[in-house]
């Protein structure tokens, strides 16, 4: 097994020891990119029955983007709003260990099987949700998991209304769904 795959193994493994491996991997920021761009294709064509194959490249674009976002986000709240004593942490910390948060994702792909996407995604949704609580507690250097779990809260209410907002200023389809 490549020492890649094996990466992105133990982070579905909620191995804490390879989140804190890649985080103090200054170079592992590729392979985090590769986690969450094979997480969102396999999310794509899990769901190509429901989205189409014009869903794929969309989705994998916004994917790369959210990455970013929901770092950036997570990085101010955890290191500027929240911080414990000993959290020091940089913005490509928490993008390399939240890219490899992805990785559980990556079971998306058995969407295709008739009946069972909603199930899959489920389970992929929930265990990634675990990952990037994981990520960010070790990221942030957090002794508290309650912390992580209340950063990662607190970030994706964020990142939703700031999507919400944007959805509803673009007039992307479905923006009513995502503003209520």
């Amino acid at each position: 097994m490549t020492p890649f795959a094996n990466r992105m193994l133990l982070a579905a493994k909620l191995n804490t020891a390879v989140y804190e491996e890649v985080e103090a991997d200054r170079s592992a920021l590729g392979q985090a990119m590769g986690v969450v761009i094979l997480a969102s294709l396999a999310a794509g064509i899990g769901s190509m029955q429901q989205v189409g194959a014009g869903g794929l490249l969309l989705g994998t674009l916004s994917a790369l983007l959210g990455w970013g976002a929901w770092a950036a986000i997570t990085y101010i709240i955890g290191t500027r709003l929240m911080p414990e004593p000993q959290t020091r942490a940089d913005y490509g910390e928490l993008l390399r260990t939240i890219g490899f948060a992805s990785a559980p994702g990556i079971i998306r792909i058995l969407g295709v099987i008739p009946g069972l996407m909603g199930i899959v995604f489920l389970v992929a949704s929930v265990w990634m949700l675990v990952a990037m609580v994981i990520a960010v507690r070790q990221a942030l250097d957090y002794q508290s998991t309650g912390r992580a779990v209340l950063v990662c809260l607190i970030g994706w209410l964020v990142q939703a209304l700031i999507m919400a907002i944007v959805f509803a200023f673009t007039g992307v389809p479905g923006a009513e769904a995502v503003g209520g």
